[in-house]
């Protein structure tokens, strides 16, 4: 329907007389996606697609064509059209700076992040992509980011952005949602290589993703397969018998055709050491004030996943048609339960996904200017959560025998998850000034569970059920490369069915269900104060739609509330950033303040269950406010030396200023720190390069970096302030040698993570791995 309007309403921009096409490129042979493309003192342009493939149609004349882009010259060159003649005319433009590469400055992604109105980031992964690092730690570099986990490899993990964190932002891989992907698709998974940049949206979302974050969107661009044949292959070994690998090869024939396959494993026997109080099984106590040194026992985890890819691209029905299929397994030991104190050494979980899935993209379909992305996938994953344990364990080892088998919950639980996810997205260009947006997002989950304890046992009677549609429609006005403006608004709707309990024991149920629908809008600003120097501003009314896990829990160790309501939020950010060059010296500051008022903010707390054991559920929580600012700074010179960091300070306050029950007692935790999360921290690195090491070509790159933050209260701080209710303060510190041969096509890396041997700890106080030791190979070769 919305193409059929636009069809009608701007027919006559698909009657220009001589078109003129071409690709743009880098003069280091990199693609450059998204310049802007225009005829000189005209209303006839475009912009690149991610190919680096412009189109535009005009009039029959000579032009003065224009190509630019942040962070590149302005490239200006004599074309002639003729008519009923295709001209194609190809353009090389030249990075005004090399020194921060890696950082925001001069890549092809950065320079449309940077053009973008919204408070957006992105990351070169190229620098990174020696070292053993997952995209999780990658994304740790960004200003605002914390890497929250719970544990080593394949350990439940969390990013917090902003003083949001969990559920609160959303992951996108190339635009495409990935909720109900399964475990093996975490960022602490995916390896670094798998990304060509990381893209981080704060706080105001484009309409462009289609999604309900009320934190932000994190979006992982995946390398295309851009040259005739290549392959990237990597396997690192490191402490606590820690096995990761990744290969990923492709070629694109001279017709057209395409194929693409990604896969990597993890494997970790998880056996480092954390101090913890330890039960003894002769007096049923657990010593709080005796703190023992013990090694991690039973975490062994590993995942393999694999994604393949087929199709066509550069055709004149489809820039890009690729039908993909992905499989993964999964196997983790589980060593804890929510408080590191309670330890389990029989508990397990295991899962796989089989995914197939269809991405088409056209620019200038139908008629010049509108562009459209789809695309779908069903996810099924099955998960078995078993805890048939007749044994409980303590943190040494030692076990002995239960009353009743299992140790947290007697059960081997199997639950048949069912993701359907399809988006679709519409740009519309009007000259070189004016776009529309439109995106659909439409995901439907269904769980059943089964017991496998009895061999006769069905499903459940109740399944649990939802269905989510988010549209959003955009209008962007940029009349200039120094300013631009855009103004947007979502419908959110979900539809949520699942069993609720009828008795205090729980053990009737009934089926229930609930419609939600919400209105959300904002706009977003950036202007160029001077070349070098731009400021941005948003505004969103933004929500969030309860996940699964929220209303349905995971079936183990975290419950869920079928009724639990959706958040909203007034969110406001103001950027200001410099990004200048003298000579060999590079110059990048960027700072930023940020404002969030939420409502019914949905919060994950600790649940104490029968028998000493502890569970968690989520709750909404009233008001939040949340305050605070961002600045990272960043001095590149030459090729020789990179040193940056960031520091983020953000203030996550109870605003809830009375009781519950409708009295006027003013609540003992308003205007507290939130609870469990992390308020004040940083982070900082230095990079040394030794180019053409040995013979021309080489590299050796050594790398210092490090991570502050500072202590933060377990609970909340009106409610005490002994030591044991803190997070102490943590700064731990890393050092990386890599050795690149023959421009990259062999590499050697060696890491030592946490080389202090810091303690370090995370959610609800759970310690992660001190000291360990990691070396990596990767070969790349390719056309």
């Amino acid at each position: 329907m919305a193409l059929l309007f636009l069809l009608i309403i701007f027919p006559a921009y698909a009657e220009q007389k001589a078109k003129l096409s071409g690709k743009v490129t880098s003069s280091t042979k990199e693609v450059v996606d998204f310049a802007t493309v225009y005829l000189k003192d005209t209303n006839y342009g475009s912009s690149t697609n991610q190919e680096g493939i412009y189109h535009l149609h005009a009039p029959v004349g000579e032009y003065t064509l224009v190509v630019s882009a942040i962070g590149y010259k302005t490239v200006e060159k004599q074309v002639k059209l003729t008519t009923g003649e295709g001209t194609r005319v190809h353009i090389t433009i030249t990075p005004m700076t090399t020194e921060l590469d890696e950082v925001v400055v001069v890549s092809n992604g950065v320079s449309r992040i940077k053009r973008s109105p919204f408070n957006a980031v992105a990351i070169d992964t190229k620098a990174m992509q020696n070292s053993i690092q997952n995209l999780s730690q990658a994304l740790a570099q960004a200003p605002g980011m914390k890497l929250r986990e719970s544990g080593g490899v394949g350990s439940d993990m969390q990013l917090m952005m902003d003083g949001f964190s969990g559920k609160h932002i959303k992951i996108f891989i190339d635009g495409v949602p990935q909720e109900g992907v399964g475990s093996s698709f975490g960022l602490n998974n995916i390896p670094v290589n798998y990304a060509e940049r990381i893209e981080v949206y704060k706080g105001v979302v484009p309409v462009g993703f289609g999604t309900d974050a009320i934190g932000g969107v994190i979006n992982i661009v995946t390398k295309k397969n851009k040259n005739r044949w290549f392959l990237d292959a990597s396997y690192s070994y490191g402490s606590f018998n820690t096995h990761k690998s990744y290969i990923n090869f492709g070629q694109t024939f001279r017709n057209g055709l395409t194929y693409e396959i990604n896969t990597f494993q993890n494997y970790s026997d998880n056996n480092y050491y954390v101090d913890t109080p330890v039960k003894d099984f002769e007096t049923g106590a657990i010593n709080r004030k005796k703190i023992e040194h013990v090694k991690r026992f039973h975490d062994n985890y590993h995942n393999e996943a694999i994604v393949g890819k087929v199709g066509v691209v550069d055709k004149k029905w489809a820039d890009r048609l690729m039908f993909g299929l992905t499989y993964s397994n999964m196997y983790k030991d589980i060593q804890t339960g929510v408080r590191q104190e309670v330890v389990f050494g029989g508990k397990y979980r295991k899962g796989h996904s089989f995914m197939p899935s269809l991405e088409y993209r056209k620019q200038n379909l139908f008629t010049q200017g509108l562009d459209v992305t789809l695309t779908a996938n069903y996810n099924k994953n099955i998960t078995h959560n078993v805890d048939t344990s007749t044994y409980e364990y303590n943190w040494r080892g030692e076990k002995r025998l239960l009353r009743m088998p299992g140790e947290q919950s007697y059960q081997h639980t199997r639950s048949n998850n069912d993701n359907w996810n399809g988006t679709f997205t519409a740009h519309y260009r009007i000259g070189s000034a004016h776009t529309f947006t439109l995106n659909h997002v439409l995901n439907s989950f269904k769980r059943t569970n089964r017991s496998m304890l009895n061999e006769n046992s069905g499903n459940d009677a109740i399944p649990k059920e939802t269905r989510k549609n988010i549209t959003g429609l955009s209008y962007r006005l940029m009349p200039s490369e120094y300013w631009n403006f855009s103004a947007f608004g979502k419908y959110y709707n979900q539809y949520v069915a699942g069993p609720i309990a009828t008795s205090s024991a729980q053990d009737k149920y009934v089926r229930t269900s609930h419609t939600i629908n919400s209105m959300g809008y904002g706009a977003a600003g950036t202007y160029f104060i001077l070349k070098s120097l731009q400021t941005k501003l948003s505004y969103e009314k933004a929500y969030r739609l309860p996940t699964n896990e929220e209303m349905f829990g995971d079936e183990d160790l975290e419950s869920g509330d079928v009724g639990i309501k959706p958040e909203n939020s007034d969110n406001y950010n103001i950027n200001l950033s410099y990004n200048e060059t003298f000579g060999q010296h590079s110059v990048y500051v960027e700072g930023g303040l940020v404002y969030r008022d939420t409502k019914d903010y949905i919060q994950r707390k600790l649940v104490d269950l029968s028998g000493g054991k502890s569970g968690a559920a989520y709750e909404n929580h009233g008001k939040v406010e949340t305050k605070g600012y961002t600045v990272s700074v960043r001095y590149g010179f030459a090729n020789w030396v990179s040193v940056g960091g960031n520091y983020t300070q953000m203030n996550v306050r109870d605003n809830v200023k009375t009781i519950a029950g409708g009295t006027s007692q003013e609540s003992l935790t308003y205007g507290a720190r939130m609870p469990n999360l992390p308020y004040r921290y940083a982070n900082s690195d230095l990079s040394f390069y030794w180019r053409d090491l040995g013979q021309k070509g080489n590299v050796l790159t050594l790398t210092y970096d490090n991570l502050y933050m500072h202590s933060f209260p377990l609970y909340s701080e009106a409610l005490g302030s002994e030591t044991k209710f803190i997070i102490p303060s943590q700064f731990s510190h890393n050092l990386t040698l890599s050795y690149g041969i023959r421009n990259g096509r062999y590499n050697f890396s060696f890491e030592c993570r946490n080389f202090t041997g810091e303690k370090l700890y995370d959610n609800f106080s759970l310690q992660k791995a001190g000291r360990a030791f990691y070396g990596k190979l990767r070969v790349y070769l390719g056309d």
